[in-house]
């Protein structure tokens, strides 16, 4: 099994930034993919950015430019660099990793005003 924590979320203005942490206990030496995942009220859940144990990066369209994924295997940490945040990245943000089940945090709320 994996356990997955998430910090990092919180309030900030349009154009400001934040960075979410997940860390990652457990299984962490089976895991080869780790993925940000959000979901805004009434919507369905997206995925964000995903990065490989060799360091190959993608990201959906909404956030190529202003988001940066990072992945501390020393420390199994996730890192999720948002900056130029937009109200419509408002949302609850979730760690994910696929290993046989899919394993989820609990997610950290994420706000942008406008």
């Amino acid at each position: 099994q994996v356990q997955l924590v998430e910090s990092g979320g919180g309030l900030v203005q349009s154009g400001g930034s934040l960075r979410l942490s997940c860390v990652a206990s457990g299984r962490v030496f089976d895991i080869y993919v780790m993925d940000w995942y959000r979901q805004a009220p009434g919507k369905q859940r997206e995925l964000v950015a995903r990065i490989t144990n060799g360091g190959i990066t993608t990201y959906v369209d909404s956030v190529k430019g202003r988001f940066a994924i990072s992945w501390d295997r020393a420390k199994m940490t996730m890192y999720l660099q948002m900056n130029s945040l937009k109200p419509e990245d408002t949302a609850v943000y979730y760690c994910h990793v696929p290993l046989g089940s899919a394993y989820w945090g609990q997610g950290t709320q994420v706000t942008v005003s406008s």
